[in-house]
C-alpha cells in the first residue's frame, strides 16, 4: 500500500468529507475499498433506491438525480463527490464538473481497457446496464483500447433488483446469472468486467459459474485510489485532527437494503441511517 495512504489514514484534515451516491446499495463496494485507504476520512453516502435502477431510466432522469444528490451532500459538508454508479458516471459527471467547477468529482467506467490488456485470446465479457452500454464514454472507451477485441455485453436487465433484494443465493439471481454468462462463457471469454457497482456483491456467485478460468475484473479498487490521490491533495497537511469518524448513510426509500449489506461487508461504522427526500 501506497505509505501516504497510511499516513493521512491517521488524520482527518479540515473535516474534509467524502460524499459518495449510487442508485442503490452497489456504491458500498467503493465505500469498502475508499475507507480501506483512507480509514479516518469521513464519508457520507446515498444510495438512491426509491429511484433505481436507473439503467432503464433516460438520460435526463438520471442527470436530474445526480444534481439533486450532489446539492445534498455539498449541503452535508462534502467537499469531494464521488460517483459509485457507471450508469449515473457515463450520464452526469461531464455536465456535473461543468456546472460545479470547484468540485472535484471521480467517477466509474467499465475496465475495458484493463479488460483488453490482460486477455488472452481476445475475448471479453462486460456486465453493465443498459445506459452504460449505449453511452458515449463507453463506446469511446471500446473504440480506444478494446478495438482488436472481441466483446460479449449484457445489460443485465433485472439484475439489480435482485441484488437490492438481498437474496443473493436466491435461485432467480442464479438462473438470471446463468442468462447472462452461459453465452459468454462458450463463446470463449477468459476476462470479465463488472461494468456495474452492484456486481461485485455477486462475486462469488459469478466466480462459481465462471471457474478459474476467467479473470474477473472490478474497478473499485482503481476507483478509491484515485480518491486517496485527490483527498490528499485537497487536505491541509498542517492541520491534523485525530479522530473516529462518523459515516453517514441515507437512502430515499427503505433502509434495510443498506443495512443489509453493510452488516454483510462488515463495514466498522456507526451508522446514522435517514430517509432523505432529495427530489
Amino acid at each position: 500500500m501506497d505509505r501516504r495512504f497510511l499516513y493521512f489514514g491517521r488524520s482527518l484534515m479540515q473535516n474534509t468529507k467524502i460524499g459518495i451516491f449510487d442508485s442503490g446499495v452497489g456504491g458500498l463496494t467503493v465505500v469498502d475499498q475508499i475507507r480501506r485507504l483512507l480509514p479516518a476520512a469521513e464519508l457520507l453516502y446515498v444510495a438512491d433506491n426509491a429511484r433505481a435502477p436507473y439503467g432503464p431510466r433516460s438520460a435526463e432522469e438520471v442527470l436530474n438525480f445526480s444534481r439533486q444528490i450532489t446539492n445534498f451532500l455539498l449541503a452535508q459538508g462534502a467537499g469531494l463527490i464521488v460517483i459509485a454508479c457507471n450508469t449515473a458516471t457515463s450520464v452526469a459527471i461531464d455536465t456535473l464538473r461543468l456546472e460545479y467547477p470547484d468540485i472535484s468529482f471521480v467517477g466509474m467506467e467499465p475496465a475495458v481497457k484493463p479488460a483488453a490488456t490482460h486477455t488472452r485470446n481476445g475475448r471479453i465479457g462486460v456486465m453493465a446496464t443498459e445506459l452504460t452500454l449505449s453511452g458515449s464514454r463507453y463506446q469511446q472507451l471500446v473504440t480506444e483500447y478494446a478495438y482488436s477485441t472481441e466483446i460479449l455485453a449484457d445489460p443485465c436487465v433485472g439484475l439489480v433488483p435482485l441484488i437490492e433484494a438481498g437474496d443473493w443465493e436466491s435461485g432467480a439471481v442464479k438462473s438470471k446469472l446463468r442468462a447472462i454468462l452461459d453465452p459468454m462463457l462458450a463463446a470463449g471469454i477468459d476476462a470479465l468486467v463488472l461494468g456495474c457497482t452492484h456486481y461485485p456483491l455477486l462475486r462469488e456467485q459469478i466466480k462459481a459459474i465462471c471457474g478459474d478460468g476467467v479473470e474477473i475484473i472490478d474497478p473499485a479498487p482503481a476507483t478509491a485510489r484515485q480518491v486517496g490521490r485527490l483527498y490528499i491533495s485537497l487536505t491541509d497537511t498542517e492541520n491534523k485532527t485525530y479522530c473516529t469518524p462518523l459515516h453517514r448513510f441515507h437512502s430515499t426509500g427503505k433502509s434495510l437494503p443498506l443495512e443489509r449489506v453493510l452488516f454483510r461487508l462488515r463495514l466498522p461504522y456507526r451508522l446514522s441511517l435517514a430517509s432523505s427526500n432529495l427530489g
